[in-house]
């Protein structure tokens, strides 16, 4: 059964804006399933043709102010989701796609983690509602305006920090709908590493993955090495789960990058390339 929708909007929605050479177009969400409203930011390619005569794939990526516009983003830095996407498609490394940022709230942590937590202290998690979310209210909202293509080939999943956590445990919770995640400087040491263990048993993982991670994400050397010990701890999984990098499916990308920190600009940087790798023809 559909859920109602809250009544009285929460947020004003900007106009459409042009953006390297696309569209970025804003929708109100009011979440029955969160209890709050939020915008949908969604990017249409060069060319976009929305009569329905073309099907997209599509990008969910979560922390949506962070990726289109310095503006809105956490200190003015965002991921040029845009300008790389628009240059990508022209050169013909990837299909035209759709990209929706999906807004975060002032209930960010809570709704990005899915278990009680101590570090960051989070009694009342709300992430295992988010696939509930997703499926449930904001895939739908997409679909209705826009030509998409539903099938989990076509259909992809992405976020970074905490966004990165909330990524891997969608996948965990609703294994088939996203055949695509990209998890950049994930989070996997909330709740004592409960994801990693829980990684351990799924049994159903997408057509491709994308793991980024820098070598200086906190700025100590000890944390840092824990924090890329739990990244290659989940690749081991993954490896072992048939994404060896040896197959000709070239099912995982895993990148570790020296030098780079925990910020917008360390995942811009890698984001060509992780956008190359999801959706630069099929595996």
């Amino acid at each position: 059964m559909p859920l109602p929708l809250m009544r009285k909007p929460k947020i004003k929605v900007p106009p459409p804006i042009p953006l390297a050479g696309s569209q970025l177009c804003f929708h109100e969400l009011r979440s029955r399933i969160m209890g709050n409203s939020r915008l949908l930011r969604v990017w249409t390619p060069p060319g976009f043709d929305g009569s329905g005569a073309t099907s997209y794939p599509v990008l969910y990526l979560n922390d949506g102010q962070n990726l289109f516009e310095a503006i809105t983003a956490f200190a003015g830095e965002h991921w040029q989701v845009a300008e790389t996407a628009s240059r990508l498609i022209t050169e013909g490394k990837i299909r035209p796609l759709v990209i929706v940022g999906i807004d975060n709230t002032k209930n960010r942590a809570a709704e990005y983690i899915p278990y009680r937590s101590k570090d960051p202290r989070i009694m009342l998690p709300k992430g295992n509602k988010y696939s509930d979310f997703l499926q449930r209210e904001v895939m739908p909202l997409v679909e209705n305006h826009y030509p998409i293509s539903g099938s989990p080939d076509n259909t992809g999943l992405g976020g970074s920090s905490l966004g990165g956590l909330i990524t891997l445990s969608t996948q965990l919770g609703a294994p088939g709908i996203f055949g695509r995640l990209l998890i950049e400087s994930p989070s996997l040491f909330v709740a004592d590493h409960k994801i990693i263990n829980e990684a351990r048993r799924c049994q159903n993982w997408p057509a491709r993955v994308y793991l980024g991670m820098g070598t200086h994400e906190i700025g100590n050397l000890e944390k840092d090495a824990k924090i890329i010990g739990d990244l290659r701890e989940l690749e081991t999984i993954l490896r072992q789960a048939d994404f060896d990098e040896r197959s000709e499916k070239h099912r995982l990308k895993v990148r570790v990058d020296d030098g780079a920190t925990h910020r917008e600009a360390a995942w811009a940087a890698r984001f060509p390339e992780a956008l190359e790798f999801l959706y630069g023809g099929q595996p």
